[in-house]
Formats: structure tokens, C-alpha cells, sequence
């Protein structure tokens, strides 16, 4: 039996994996190298306790506190273990890089390239920001780190430009190292756990005195202007379910991970719970190292621009905090460079169907290295175009992350509701859910259509041009352009996704791209 997906089959038979991709349509164009572990580090890392936790650390003192912290983890932990075992169900039935797009096309029972054309384009829109929330967050820290060492101011101009910096390395990195970011994120799921280790120990160990119980546990601060203690609660919410997003990578990297039927699943569901886990302990033990009400204070007013770095040099002096620092960004370029992966992975395919503008031209796989390079271009190119607005806007990036939140949650519920709609006539994979499925499927949900309100709403009062959440406008104009779009130009096109060809064609295409290319004599 023939274990080759490039292309080399004969009449031998096709392996599991690759057989299971060609009843869904594609060929095998990418390589299928990764196993289950790699599978679930794509997710736990682009998750990134050390990044979503750290950089959205200072929205969550302001709005909420310490109580947000806390429960509130715990609270969105749950929520998001509920959504992501959801998906789950419905990845091991269709073990795709299209992922929730193709699964929407799938289980719709009417109007199915509609309900796959919106669930694209949310997944792209949150695709792309939460690559700009994790690699704009690396930029804040790496500001910090700057202005410690050299002096070298933490300004807006100075983030937009390490920010670019990074794109580029993450693009370099997807395109021409491949294998280097296979083993690097296997890496990076014991930096998380040994860094997040490192921090709390220190936190814990070093200093002499520590914040009380009562005050990590029940303190509530509220510094939005507002004077609903629930509604700040609320809000506040964002830094958890914010660093509860990326786990669809998993369904994103199936056409190139071993047993993707089972590994995709699992990879989506451990990453969460595994998160769930270490984001709770690097959170409490961050919270404890702040002793008292005035140390609050001084943190939210750090001159790094970043409050944890803040507390690690209050904590423990400054040059522990320097190295606490650096263990973070290192998770956190860890993180933007599988955030890439994923995000090109979902480019690649939905214009592998025609739905993105150029279609022809993003839809490339790059014949020297296998990878789609174009759609790593696409993805870089307009994850920097959403952290501009920082340069002039103070809450940017609490923008940014709610962008991510709300364009991947509505992606991710999406084919969770249509799977609910089709009852029966849903064909499960080798992972689901049992008698459990119709009650996880209609908790997600609900949670989900909360949220999606929640992040849209105003985070400071009184509403400023420089304090204005302008994550309702980005989210509008992706959807007001998939709309026009769609009934002035796609409805007519558009079919949802595309099969490649018969059998026969898609052999041929994989045995195009295996087939070493002979270079004509020149006179």
C-alpha cells in the first residue's frame, strides 16, 4: 500500500488520509508531515498564555481587575472548551484546510455557498487580526524590552515599526523554512509550560510580600468610567476570550498532519484545555505579585507601556523582569509565526475556491518550497494594515483583539449551528460527541452571539475619538463588502467550494508537484 501523497500512486492504493482528501474534493498539494503533537502545538501555540494573557493584561486592570483575572478565566475557560468541542465534532468529519468555510458549504441545507461565503470571510477577517493582535503585542513587549536596555523610547511610531520588523520575519520564516517552523512550534509547547513555570516561581519565590486572597480572588476595579460593576466585568472579559482564539489551526493544518480525522479534533480540544490550565496559574501568580493598591497604580502608569513588565521588575528588580521579559517574547514570536501558518492556510484555501479578489494569483503554491507563499504575503501584508491606527488611537489595540474575538467566534459557531440544523443527516467522523452533541453545539452558541454584542459595545466614558471602540466599524466593513460583493458579483460564481477534479486529475496534480521539474538545454 502506497503511504506517498505526492503523486506516485499507480494502481496502488492511496493512504487514509490522502483517500479521505480526495472524497472532499482536493488533491494533496501540501506536504502531510506533521503527527498529532505538531497538530495540537499549532493551536496551543497561536492560543499563547504568554502572549493573549501578557498583552491584554493592561485591558483587563482597568476593566475588571484582578476578579476578571480569575473567575473570569475560569468562566471563558468553560465556555471555550464548550465551542471548541463543537467544532471538533465537525473537523473530524471534514479533515480540511478550508476548515469552517468548507464545513459551512457541507451542512447547509439551503443557500449553501452563502452560508460558506460569510463563514469565510469572518474567518478571514479574524484570521488576519488575531495575527496583528499577537505580533503587534510581541511589538509592545519588545518596545519594553528596548527601553529598558538602550533608552529607546516606547512610542507608538517605535511599536508600528518592530511590528513591521516581525511581519517580515514571520513571512521569511513560513516561506523558506517550513520544516524550522514544524519544530519550532513542537518547541514552543514546552517554552510555554517551562516559561509559564519560570514566571510564577519567580513571582511567588522572590518577592517579600504579595497581594492578599481576598484582593485576587473578589477585588473588582473599574477605571472605564462606567458604573455597572457587571457591565465592566463584562467587558473585561476580553483579555481571556481573546487568548482563547487560533485553536481552529488545527482544522487549518489537517491536510498536512497524519490521521487528521482524530488529530485535528484532539488538537483543537487539548490546546484549549491545556491553556486553560497554564493561563490560570501564570494569571493568579502575575496577580499576587501586586501587594497593594498604590503598587495597582503604578503598574497602569508604567513608563514600558506594558503592566506586566512592570510588576516582574517591581517584583524581583529590574534585570529579573529583563529576563522574564525575554521568555515571554520568545513565546510570542513563537506564537505570530504559526499564527502566520494558519492564517496562510485559510487564504490558500478559500482562494483555492475563488472566493478572495485574485483568486488565480493568491491560490500558488511556491514550487521550490511547498509552501502557498502568496497567501503568507496576503496575510502579513494586512495583519500590518490594522495595527496603523495605533499611532493615533489609545485603545487600537484593545480594537484589534476585539476584531479577532468576534470575526473567529462567529466563523467558529457557524458550522456548529448548521450541524444542529441537519439533526440526523450528519455524517460523524471517527471523534464526536455522543448524546452530548445537541447540548454542546446549542451552549456554544448562545455564548457565542453574546460575545459577538459584548465586544462591540463602548469601553470607555465619556466616548472620545481617541478612546472609541472602533472594532463595530472594521467588523462592518467586512461584512457591508462581503455582502455588495455578494450580490452584485459572487452569487453568480460563487458555488461554494470547488472540487479539483476526478480521481484521475487529482493524482495528476499532486504527481505535477512531486515531479522533478527538467531543465531544457540551452543553445
Amino acid at each position: 500500500m502506497s503511504t506517498d501523497p505526492g503523486g506516485r500512486h499507480g494502481t496502488a492504493e492511496l493512504d487514509a488520509d490522502t483517500r479521505k482528501l480526495h472524497e472532499l474534493g482536493y488533491a494533496q498539494e501540501l506536504r502531510r508531515r506533521m503527527g498529532a503533537f505538531s497538530n495540537f502545538a499549532v493551536s496551543f501555540t497561536i492560543i499563547s498564555i504568554l502572549s493573549g494573557c501578557l498583552t491584554a493584561y493592561g485591558i483587563a486592570m482597568t476593566n475588571g481587575g484582578p476578579v476578571d483575572m480569575t473567575w473570569g478565566w475560569l468562566f471563558v475557560g468553560l465556555m471555550t472548551t464548550i465551542v471548541g468541542l463543537g467544532m471538533a465534532e465537525v473537523c473530524s468529519a471534514y479533515p480540511t484546510a478550508g476548515g469552517l468555510y468548507y464545513w459551512s458549504a457541507r451542512l447547509a441545507k439551503r443557500n449553501k455557498a452563502a452560508w460558506s461565503w460569510y463563514c469565510g470571510w469572518f474567518n478571514l477577517l479574524g484570521q488576519v487580526a488575531v495575527t496583528a493582535g499577537i505580533d503587534f503585542g510581541f511589538a509592545l513587549f519588545f518596545n519594553a524590552f528596548l527601553n529598558l536596555t538602550t533608552g529607546w523610547g516606547a512610542t507608538p511610531g517605535h511599536a508600528v515599526i518592530i511590528y513591521a520588523g516581525i511581519l517580515i520575519v514571520h513571512a521569511a520564516l513560513n516561506i523558506y523554512g517550513v520544516r524550522v517552523v514544524a519544530y519550532l512550534s513542537d518547541v514552543s509547547v514546552w517554552w510555554h509550560l517551562i516559561g509559564v513555570l519560570v514566571i510564577v516561581i519567580s513571582l511567588l519565590v522572590i518577592p517579600s510580600h504579595h497581594a492578599s486572597t481576598s484582593f485576587v480572588f473578589t477585588d473588582l476595579v473599574n477605571e472605564t468610567g462606567f458604573h455597572n460593576s457587571f457591565y465592566v466585568f463584562m467587558i473585561g472579559l476580553l483579555l481571556a476570550q481573546y487568548t482563547f482564539t487560533g485553536y481552529d489551526a488545527s482544522a487549518h493544518m489537517t491536510e498536512e498532519t497524519h490521521n487528521a480525522a482524530v488529530a485535528g479534533p484532539k488538537g483543537i480540544v487539548n490546546s484549549i484545555l491545556v491553556s486553560l490550565v497554564a493561563g490560570f496559574v501564570l494569571l493568579t501568580g502575575l496577580t499576587y505579585a501586586i501587594f497593594n493598591k498604590a503598587e495597582y497604580a503604578k503598574v497602569l502608569a508604567s513608563p514600558t507601556g506594558v503592566p506586566p513588565v512592570q510588576i516582574w521588575i517591581d517584583a524581583i528588580n529590574r534585570h529579573g523582569g529583563e529576563l522574564l521579559l525575554v521568555v515571554a517574547m520568545v513565546a510570542q514570536a513563537y506564537c505570530g509565526m504559526a499564527s502566520v501558518t494558519a492564517n496562510s492556510r485559510m487564504i490558500y484555501a478559500f482562494s483555492r475556491d475563488g472566493a478572495i479578489p485574485g483568486s488565480k494569483f493568491w491560490h500558488h503554491i511556491n514550487p521550490k518550497t511547498r509552501t502557498p507563499s502568496r497567501s503568507i504575503y496576503f496575510a502579513v501584508v494586512f495583519a500590518f494594515i490594522l495595527g496603523i491606527p495605533y499611532l493615533w488611537s489609545a485603545v487600537a489595540y484593545g480594537a484589534v483583539i476585539s476584531i479577532a474575538v468576534i470575526g473567529l467566534y462567529i466563523a467558529y459557531v457557524i458550522p456548529t449551528l448548521l450541524r444542529r440544523l441537519a439533526g440526523e443527516t450528519f455524517e460523524r467522523g471517527p471523534w464526536h460527541l455522543g448524546k452530548w452533541s445537541a447540548l454542546v453545539g446549542w451552549v456554544g452558541i448562545a455564548w457565542v452571539v453574546i460575545i459577538t454584542v459584548l465586544f462591540v459595545l463602548p469601553t470607555a466614558s465619556p466616548i472620545t475619538w481617541h478612546n472609541f471602540n472602533y472594532t463595530p466599524i472594521a467588523v462592518g466593513v467586512v461584512l457591508l463588502y462581503a455582502t455588495v460583493f455578494w450580490f452584485v458579483s459572487a452569487r453568480k460564481w460563487f458555488t461554494g467550494p470547488r472540487a479539483q477534479g476526478s480521481e484521475s486529475e487529482l493524482e495528476a496534480i499532486e504527481a505535477q508537484l512531486t515531479t522533478p521539474k527538467i531543465l531544457e538545454p540551452t543553445a
